[in-house]
């Protein structure tokens, strides 16, 4: 096959583009815009709470031990503004999810933990200092002062502390690789309990917000905000879905690549505002199953009374599948990902997937917008019987003008298998032009991804969907 040398992407003027182009550009844009908007909330909310500290008449910075307390004080703020931005990143709130993408705001939530944590350890370490300094009291007791002499918040805060460092040690990777994931998620859901355990002696023992005055009521509003949007939309919002719509399993089967295909049948399910390519939280409400949710990918577009899901059998919650019976009631949470048509920006439009990550491929393809030979589709396994719904794949791209490589045998150095390798530059002329989605095992996604880069392709048309916890 004759490589095509990558062209530049040259952004054709706004006359010349398409209607549909440009409202896809004209869309990401907004996008991006909302995104901006939301991480400048989140620092001016720092910044706010740092202003009444700083205005409340409270600070002392002329000796070393009110040095030592008004970092500490700092460091609180800091952390508490931190812990509030976690929540509302994972809450699952439709104007957080499409403007961040639930991916990225997974990997902001995780990465303000481990650095909230650090600063947490330095909040407390700053102001047992600063407090023992001057009485000479000595690190211990003062911190033994703390937990049992302040009262009732500040020894929730310290058992909350507690709870927080074990959820810590279980959250790094030599300890969750080791760990089923239904095992390290039960013992994540302790951090809730943590935060819960912390907030009131923000309100009783802080200084900068216990007169109960303005400062007192912007905190109020902040926590309100964070824990109520968490509540809302994880809570109650799946509840009230699950009296709504009475989604139940319809079937369930099995693919000869040993895939399990589960198909629910419900009302009005397309109110539920699913896209091809995004997942959703299914909680199976089966003796065996219902205290466990778990994310799986739709593998079809949401029909009104219809929606399936194509699940490989890679752990114990996704092996217990087969065994579900028909007429088990099902709650969801979602839509969720915004790996969808609606973040396009180009004029060509590339779905790649391997293993797990084919069947939102496919939702993708039937879901997505584009003219007859404006998509190529790329399947990548180690043989077609282990493509799951590899009919379905050439009926519709065949339907809808889309261009279809399937691509079987060992993996080689890229992406493609090694019999015969190939790049997007080959298999996509127009890719410098097009978005670029993966989805699928992680290392193939970033092998997949770095072709693109070197094909020319712009980050913001780089769409990547992994399958890893």
């Amino acid at each position: 096959m004759t490589a095509v040398q990558p062209r530049r992407d040259v952004a054709p003027s706004r006359a010349a583009l398409d209607p549909a182009t440009a409202e896809r550009r004209a869309r990401a844009a907004r996008r991006s815009r909302r995104r901006d908007t939301i991480e400048a909330a989140a620092w001016l909310a720092g910044v706010g709470g740092l202003a009444f500290m700083l205005s409340s008449g409270t600070v002392d910075v002329t000796t070393l031990a009110g040095l030592l307390t008004t970092l500490g004080r700092i460091a609180g703020i800091v952390a508490s503004t931190m812990i509030m931005a976690q929540l509302i990143l994972i809450a699952r709130i439709p104007l957080v999810e499409q403007a961040i993408g639930h991916d990225r705001g997974a990997r902001l939530h995780a990465r303000l933990g481990r650095l909230g944590f650090v600063v947490i350890i330095a909040h407390i370490v700053l102001l047992v200092a600063g407090y023992a300094l001057p009485t000479q009291t000595g690190l211990l007791a003062q911190t033994w002062a703390f937990v049992v002499s302040y009262g009732g918040p500040m020894f929730m805060a310290s058992v909350g502390f507690l709870v927080l460092v074990a959820v810590v040690v279980t959250s790094y990777a030599i300890v969750r690789s080791r760990w089923r994931y239904e095992n390290w998620h039960a013992v994540h859901l302790f951090s809730y309990l943590a935060v819960g355990l912390s907030i009131p002696h923000q309100l009783t023992d802080g200084q900068s917000f216990m007169t109960m005055g303005p400062a007192w009521w912007y905190w109020v509003i902040l926590w309100t905000v964070a824990v109520g949007g968490l509540l809302a939309y994880r809570v109650v919002r799946p509840l009230a879905r699950f009296w709504r719509h009475s989604i139940r399993v319809a079937a369930v089967g099995t693919l000869p690549d040993g895939s399990t295909v589960i198909a629910m049948h419900g009302r009005r399910l397309t109110r539920l505002g699913a896209k091809g390519g995004q997942f959703m939280l299914f909680r199976f409400l089966q003796h065996d199953m219902w205290g466990q949710a778990h994310p799986y990918s739709l593998s079809r577009t949401v029909r009104d009374g219809w929606m399936r899901i194509t699940v490989k059998p890679l752990g114990d919650g996704s092996a217990a599948l087969r065994t579900l019976r028909p007429g088990t009631r099902v709650m969801v949470e979602g839509p969720l990902g915004v790996f969808t048509d609606d973040s396009r920006s180009g004029d060509h439009l590339v779905l790649a997937g391997a293993g797990v990550g084919i069947t939102p491929i496919l939702a993708l393809l039937e879901d997505a917008t584009f003219r007859p030979g404006g998509c190529t589709v790329i399947v990548r396994a180690r043989s077609e019987a282990e493509i799951p719904h590899l009919e379905e794949f050439r009926e519709l791209a065949a339907a809808r003008g889309a261009t279809l490589h399937v691509l079987t045998g060992r993996r080689g150095d890229g992406w493609a298998p090694a019999s015969s390798p190939a790049t997007l530059s080959r298999l996509v002329p127009a890719i410098a032009g097009a978005d670029v989605y993966a989805c699928g095992p992680d290392r193939w996604v970033t092998a997949v991804m770095d072709d693109a880069v070197v094909a020319g392709v712009p980050e913001h048309r780089r769409h990547a969907e992994e399958f890893a916890w």
